[in-house]
């Protein structure tokens, strides 16, 4: 099974999950993600979701200086995005159940 496609359908949320308590700027919420077991996400694909969903109204950004290198882009949660994650993970886990149910196991001695 090609899991980046499958990826691709739930990124949005994945984001939104990881910034839901914390703040973080692009490449921490990239190794967040992995860190989580989305192993195979791409930097790129994760600073398009992150443009998108500011864009949206799901996300807010601020800009915090460092002292080691150029100033990060921090990324929090808005209400709207908390909206918008408990819409997805009402859908994510309708849908787990409906594809669990479909490709569940099945008893191979019964046939």
């Amino acid at each position: 099974m090609d899991t980046t496609q499958l990826l691709k359908g739930v990124l949005d949320a994945a984001v939104l999950a990881v910034v839901e308590d914390d703040d973080g700027y692009g490449y921490d919420i990239v190794r967040r993600l992995r860190a989580r077991g989305l192993e195979e996400v791409g930097d790129a694909s994760v600073y398009g979701t992150l443009r998108r969903l500011y864009s949206a109204g799901a996300l807010t950004s601020y800009v915090v200086p460092s002292g080691t290198g150029p100033h990060r882009k921090y990324y929090g949660i808005t209400a709207h995005g908390r909206e918008m994650l408990a819409i997805q993970r009402k859908e994510w886990q309708e849908f787990t159940g409906t594809v669990g149910g479909l490709l569940g196991s099945r008893d191979e001695s019964a046939r």
